[in-house]
């Protein structure tokens, strides 16, 4: 599962996906995104697309609290459609591409935690699929924005595969390595307007040669 990736500026956001500015005002995030940190995501709106930032770590409509007692930042592509955080967000088409210059995954190999940072070959930034939510306080009324990263199996990826600690119980076929899901900018209108038919064959990972790969320098 992904836990800190590098965002792009609003500035190279807006001009690599076209996002035109409703107003002058910035808006404002970290460049270097955790759990329960602020991030950018880009959803569907009237004008095609618009840009937004929320909490990393979705906050689903039933919950109490912005504050959860557990993780939403990473979800399942498998498990969306029947768990109770995320399935009105599937249900109801909010998904979202999530802005990236890099993301980081933990290595094993050495039999200890080694980072790695995993760019795009063709030097584009990554857009990772995710999905939204917008949740109402209910003691103030407040509007607050958050969305998740969305992941795929990737046991069978030569290079995904080697992430993450495995199982020494589990054979290495059913190790359920996980894999972030890249949206390719020709299949950005598809994700973000498509019925959740159409984006089925978008759920998938690149091949090893897409990825810059390697461990922190």
């Amino acid at each position: 599962m992904c836990t800190r990736y590098i965002t792009p500026d609003q500035a190279a956001i807006e001009r690599y996906w076209h996002i035109g500015r409703d107003n002058n005002n910035p808006l404002r995030w970290a460049g270097q995104a955790f759990p329960g940190s602020q991030g950018p995501f880009i959803r569907a709106a009237a004008s095609q697309q618009e840009l937004v930032v929320g909490q990393w770590g979705l906050i689903p409509w039933f919950a109490k609290a912005a504050k959860l007692s557990y993780s939403t930042h990473n979800a399942r592509i498998e498990e969306i459609a029947g768990k109770a955080s995320f399935k009105r967000s599937w249900q109801q088409g909010r998904r979202c591409i999530i802005p990236a210059l890099s993301f980081d995954e933990p290595c094993w190999e050495t039999g200890r935690n080694v980072w790695w940072h995993f760019r795009r070959a063709d030097g584009a930034p990554w857009g990772l699929a995710g999905l939204w939510n917008a949740w109402t306080d209910p003691a103030t009324g407040e509007i607050i924005q958050s969305y998740t990263m969305l992941t795929v199996n990737a046991d069978g990826h030569p290079l995904m595969a080697r992430m993450h600690k495995p199982d020494p119980k589990l054979p290495h076929d059913r190790q359920d390595k996980r894999s972030v899901i890249p949206i390719e900018f020709a299949d950005i209108d598809t994700w973000l307007h498509g019925t959740t038919e159409d984006v089925q064959s978008l759920v998938r990972v690149p091949p090893a040669e897409a990825f810059d790969a390697g461990p922190d320098r």
